[in-house]
């Protein structure tokens, strides 16, 4: 029946035939139809909803301004008539704005209204007559103005056209300046501690600074007191190379990642492993903490970097994107939240809610395996082979670079004094200026006797709580501390600052 019912319906529906030929003239003509119309051309411009949007900006963004300088009594006064013509006795009630000698702003593109009149510049006489009739404070500030008019060696005078005269005003001319350095005090070595089996490759501060926290190619985490250096606790659980570790400020935890492809939350108070935080495919590199959320971040060799909630260990978002190793991640709590650097030499900077790339930075020509985050500006550092780059958020605009620590820097680390530390794999430690990118001081440490020349190499650097130590973690398998030269001053280690205008690139 259903068969039937079908063959009725195409008979019923008699489909008319037509001729190849018609057909594609039909088409043709539809083709025509659908192309030819002018669709693109803009809607010709109406004068009257023009001058009406053009009125509407004027009065949005220039209303509280629109009176000035002409006042109800001169606005049926030409234009070109000075202000030596205003009654200085005019009522206190009347609305002045005499606010120095530069011309109203017009909107581009606009022409002024008749209450928005350039005016000519007022005569110190005018200018006095006026003040008297000002509110005091206000005339106080005008009568400042007016003996401005002498030429600083800073100003520059600019003639502008007005009424039909020429008058000049004052236009301030910034001269082009390389700010100069602040001074700090070069840092010292003052003790060295081992205990490690291996490379010591990260490493932690606990947020009361009575104790740091390191991790070792010896697959133990270490626990060390930071006044005296003692050893205070070791962890065993990860079966491979540890390389991040965290304390967290919100909770009494701990974490770790390793080259096991393991992520661990250690509880602090029974000193055991109590989550496991499975997912990554290879090694992890890196991981860091949300400061305002339980979010934990994790960067892996995997090209990816995971976001877990810390509390169930579910798996909140994959970042993926990077082509090549993740070597750091760094979490705040402005946007951009998470911050990436990678072995394919992008910086990304990511959307939390979304789990996708906001921003991607590919000025560095090298791996990018540091980054570290300005504890008080809403700026950020680059560390690579080939510079490190400073940049400011949110859209990562470039800052400068920094350059001459011409080696591969592992780890980057700043305070709030505008130090910034960067630590490379020869060993070597370059102190930096973080406003002018002056580099104040070098360091090359010595290795620990019985270690090779070519094991000196740092992997982690951090400065303590109060940023009057500073504490790495190098290859020949001790952590370094160091502290600031209380008998340094700017007379025995002067600033040798030379500003290099030219050097700036741009990229």
């Amino acid at each position: 029946t259903l068969f039937r019912s079908a063959r009725e319906w195409i008979n019923a529906e008699d489909v008319q035939k037509h001729s190849v030929h018609t057909l594609v003239f039909r088409s043709l003509k539809r083709t025509h139809d659908m192309f030819v119309a002018d669709n693109a051309k803009a809607v010709a411009a109406d004068e009257t909803s023009h001058k009406l949007k053009m009125d509407i900006k004027l009065r949005t963004e220039y209303g509280p301004v629109l009176h000035m300088p002409a006042v109800k009594e001169s606005r049926e006064k030409p234009v070109g008539e000075s202000y030596e013509q205003y009654p200085a006795h005019a009522g206190q009630e009347s609305e002045y704005a005499v606010t120095g000698t530069h011309p109203y702003p017009a909107v581009p593109g606009v022409a002024l209204t008749a209450d928005a009149q350039i005016q000519r510049m007022p005569s110190e006489g005018a200018a006095q007559s006026l003040a008297l009739a000002l509110p005091s404070s206000q005339s106080r500030t005008d009568a400042q103005r007016v003996p401005e008019r002498t030429q600083p060696p800073s100003m520059s005078l600019v003639s502008l056209e007005s009424g039909g005269t020429k008058n000049t005003a004052l236009m301030a001319k910034k001269a082009p300046t390389m700010p100069k350095p602040q001074w700090h005090p070069p840092w010292k070595l003052y003790r060295v501690i081992s205990g490690h089996l291996g490379w010591v490759r990260c490493i932690a501060v606990e947020p009361g600074n009575q104790w740091f926290v390191t991790g070792s190619a010896d697959r133990t985490i270490k626990i060390w007191d930071l006044a005296s250096g003692k050893l205070k606790l070791s962890l065993t659980g990860h079966i491979s190379t540890v390389r991040g570790v965290i304390v967290s400020s919100r909770s009494p935890y701990l974490f770790s990642c390793g080259e096991d492809k393991q992520v661990k939350c250690w509880d602090l108070e029974y000193n055991k492993v109590i989550r496991h935080y499975h997912g990554h495919l290879s090694a992890v590199y890196g991981l860091d903490l949300h400061p305002k959320i339980d979010v934990l971040v994790t960067c892996s060799r995997d090209s990816t970097s995971r976001i877990w909630d810390v509390r169930t260990k579910a798996a909140v978002h994959t970042l993926s994107g990077h082509t090549n190793a993740v070597a750091t991640v760094k979490c705040q709590a402005a946007e951009p939240q998470i911050i990436t650097g990678s072995h394919d030499t992008t910086i990304r900077l990511w959307d939390l809610m979304a789990g996708k790339t906001h921003v991607t930075l590919t000025n560095h020509k090298k791996s990018v395996r540091a980054v570290v985050l300005h504890p008080r500006q809403y700026t950020f550092a680059s560390g690579s082979p080939d510079n490190i780059k400073q940049w400011k958020f949110p859209e990562g605009n470039f800052i400068q670079n920094l350059s001459g620590h011409n080696a591969i820097i592992n780890t980057l680390a700043v305070n709030s004094d505008g130090v910034l530390v960067s630590g490379a794999d020869n060993g070597t430690m370059h102190l930096w200026d973080w406003r002018t990118g002056y580099n104040f001081q070098r360091i090359h440490a010595a290795v620990q006797p019985g270690s090779l020349d070519s094991e000196s190499g740092i992997f982690a650097c951090t400065f303590d709580q109060s940023e009057s130590r500073l504490i790495t973690a190098e290859a020949d398998k001790t952590i370094k501390v160091y502290k600031e030269d209380d008998t340094a001053s700017e007379e025995t280690h002067p600033v040798s600052w030379k500003p290099e205008i030219m050097k700036r690139k741009r990229f």
